[in-house]
């Protein structure tokens, strides 16, 4: 991956005047921290990185801080969001500006290993703030006025901050802080061993704030059980509980599940079963609820529609699921039937509670009419089927038209016994009308005449990146996936004997690059042979009264190339035409490439998936199985890839996250998806000719994120205006097309040695 590893001096060059550094010891790291900073962070993301350095290098606080920072935050904002930079650098200036400016470079060193158990924007945020009230609290002042000394226990504050986030959530750690700031603000030997962790007073507190399960320490759990039982794989996200200024409830969006960073055990309910409730709730909605428009209706009518939803949600997921009903019902707050004054309070919420309540619990004892005649219809249209949102929007509608009070209106609301903790707050059930006429807002899809549909299985939908608004439009390209009709595996073997002398040359390369199947490991206690220069030299040491090496066994371990790839072709209409000076069409070039790559991958065991794709809108893009990873190079597969056909256009971006949905599940160190095209991302619903380039550059981010190394081969030879701007400098252009079969398998040798 040399090319990935580099970047052009002239880049290097104006960055390094934009730093504007004159610390030589900045010379030695800086082209290093730039390679690491393209690869997490986006163009804007590296130059807000570098402006933030040129800022942090003029503080007059020495050249510690800038090498700090310069090699911590391309790390720290994969974890928690090149966003987080103005509330770092907010921070940094606060503490420069106070007499504790040495402890800036200590902050940003250790903030690599904070941020692993911190891993969210809103989570960070919260402990900048609370490092900040300690440093306030701790700086030593004469006069009353200004912040004259230093803090004495502020060093130790940011050393054990990681140690003591590992037991204790933010909140903790505040609470912890403030005891100590109470107790020994006017004793700095005691305040510093306060804060080392080296006192008994310390551990103490800080074990009365360890409570409840952590999100953090349960996540991989939570992880598989949303992919066992729900077959999703919802990311979650942690928001901090211990600042009460506002109140947030669960939710998820396009980019995971938002849940309380500790749950406390209540009703004899454990944490972790807490969190299964809630995401059971919320992939309940993301299975069977669809969203509907807003505009039509009341708040009052929203949240009786919400209500009956969430019903119908956990009526089914207890259908599914029976063991947890128990749970459900314990946890789902049980109002007393004559808690609500209607004469002189609001009663909607205390109404809907009773009712949700009773339709969860078959041995409820409300006696009040309505909840008991709701209830029953509402159970007799769930035997009937799996209701629609819309369909419960209806029931629901009628529920507020027949039990609507005149004090329904009245501020003062009953909320006791009526907040549902395990559900999430529903945005995901609204949409709503907005006056334009951009074609992108008709939500129905053009009708298609692709025969094919009917064999395709249902379209899996993926997020858009909008850079106009820099937000993802949420489940906005659908991609069918197909497996590609069968042709002539006879045409794939008449490629390999027209490539014969190619697969002559390429032979000793690949003997080379075969991994041998056993490795000698010497030293083992235990082992297959006797290793006899070990062995003969520890009867010498033994001889002579030495201490002789007991180590003297040899054993052989496997030494396996550990690679997964992904060859994603553009099967578009351009595609079709005829290279120059040939009488061949770019389409059968790169069938013959791709034929090559799999004979490569095929000698040398590696894990190869090949995949075409092409679209007709955001509706319509289609994805066609060639090869899968668990296939071998036989005459099916062969079949398959002598029948590609090209045509339609090129959305990008959703068939590279498409592709990464399988290449992430491969359970291998190095995961490469190769993207083979004849042009730029484009699309017949697009007229941005810049939309689908940024969204593709998007999603080369998210496969980043998740391991997967994205290059491109580009045969456009006008590819240099757009490529490196997607691909950063993972790419290659062949602008002689015709050497392209040769061409392709000696790149992905390069990339693999």
């Amino acid at each position: 991956m040399s090319e990935a590893r580099t970047i052009q001096s002239e880049t290097v060059d104006e960055l390094r005047q934009r730093l504007d550094c004159r610390f030589t010891e900045v010379d030695g790291i800086f082209t290093e921290c730039l390679i690491e900073a393209h690869t997490y962070l986006s163009t804007t993301g590296v130059l807000e990185y570098i402006d933030q350095a040129r800022v942090i290098g003029k503080l007059g606080r020495g050249v510690e801080p800038l090498l700090n920072f310069l090699q911590e935050w391309p790390a720290i904002a994969h974890q928690v969001g090149e966003s987080a930079l103005p509330s770092l650098a907010s921070a940094i200036q606060k503490i420069s500006k106070s007499p504790n400016g040495k402890s800036i470079a200590l902050l940003i060193a250790h903030l690599p290993a904070i941020t692993r158990r911190l891993p969210s924007q809103e989570q960070l945020d919260d402990y900048l703030r609370v490092a900040i009230y300690q440093m306030d609290q701790t700086s030593i002042s004469i006069h009353g006025i200004h912040k004259t000394y230093a803090s004495p226990s502020f060093h130790a504050f940011i050393e054990s901050s990681a140690k003591i986030l590992d037991v204790v959530t933010v909140g903790g750690l505040e609470k912890w802080v403030e005891y100590g700031i109470r107790n020994y603000s006017h004793h700095p030997e005691q305040q510093i061993q306060y804060f080392q962790l080296e006192s008994a007073d310390s551990l103490a507190v800080l074990k009365r704030q360890r409570h409840g399960t952590l999100l953090i320490d349960n996540t991989r759990q939570l992880e598989l059980y949303t992919r066992s039982f729900w077959e999703d794989g919802l990311t979650l996200v942690p928001y901090s509980t211990g600042f009460n200024s506002i109140q947030m409830t669960p939710y998820f969006d396009e980019f995971g599940a938002r849940l309380p960073d500790v749950y406390d055990d209540v009703h004899d309910i454990k944490g972790i079963n807490r969190y299964r409730i809630a995401l059971a709730h919320m992939l309940g909605h993301k299975r069977w609820s669809q969203a509907i428009f807003a505009d039509n209706f009341s708040p009052l009518q929203r949240i009786a529609i919400e209500c009956f939803e969430d019903s119908k949600i956990d009526y089914l997921i207890c259908q599914q699921y029976p063991g947890l009903r128990k749970l459900m019902i314990a946890l789902h707050p049980r109002p007393d039937e004559f808690a609500c004054d209607p004469k002189t309070e609001s009663c909607i919420r205390h109404r809907l509670s009773m009712l949700s309540y009773a339709i969860l619990d078959e041995h409820h004892s409300y006696d009040n009419e309505d909840v008991a005649t709701f209830r029953k219809i509402f159970l007799e249209l769930m035997q009937d089927g799996k209701l629609s949102t819309s369909q419960m929007a209806e029931l629901a509608l009628e529920y507020v038209a027949k039990t609507r009070l005149q004090t329904d209106q009245l501020p003062n609301t009953i909320f006791e016994n009526t907040e549902i903790e395990y559900r999430d707050d529903n945005r995901h059930l609204w949409k709503f009308h907005e006056l334009s006429d951009d074609e992108e807002m008709f939500e129905q899809a053009p009708p298609s005449n692709n025969q094919e549909d009917i064999d395709s299985l249902p379209p899996r939908l993926y997020d858009e990146w909008n850079y106009n608004s820099e937000s993802y439009r949420p489940d906005w390209v659908s991609v069918y996936e197909r497996l590609q009709p069968l042709g002539q595996a006879s045409v794939v073997d008449q490629i390999l004997n027209k490539h014969s002398a190619l697969i002559k040359r390429l032979k000793k390369v690949i003997d080379a690059l075969k991994p041998q199947n056993k490795t000698r490991v010497r030293y083992q206690e235990n082992g297959s042979e006797l290793d006899l220069d070990v062995a003969i030299s520890s009867l010498i040491n033994l001889k002579s009264g030495h201490q002789p090496e007991l180590r003297i066994n040899t054993d052989h371990e496997t030494n396996d190339r550990n690679i997964a790839v992904l060859l994603l072709l553009d099967l578009s209409q351009s595609l079709n035409e005829t290279v120059a000076g040939t009488n061949q069409t770019v389409l059968s070039l790169s069938q013959e490439a791709a034929t090559m790559l799999a004979y490569v991958t095929h000698q040398l065991n590696d894990s190869l998936a090949i995949a075409g794709f092409h679209s007709n809108t955001r509706h319509e893009v289609s994805y066609m199985h060639i090869k899968g990873f668990s296939e071998t190079w036989d005459d099916s597969v062969k079949a398959r890839l002598a029948n590609i056909e090209a045509k339609y256009s090129t959305r990008m971006g959703a068939a590279m996250r498409h592709a990464s949905h399988y290449l992430q599940h491969q359970h291998k160190d190095k995961k490469i998806l190769l993207v083979l095209t004849d042009g730029e991302p484009s699309d017949v619903d697009i007229q941005d000719q810049d939309y689908l380039k940024e969204d593709a550059k998007q999603a080369v981010r998210e496969l980043a994120q998740k391991n997967i190394y994205s290059y491109c081969i580009n045969l456009d030879k006008k590819a240099d205006d757009y490529v490196k701007d997607i691909f950063s400098h993972q790419f290659s252009v062949i602008e002689k097309i015709e050497q392209l079969p040769e061409k392709l398998p000696k790149l992905f040798l390069s990339l693999t040695k």
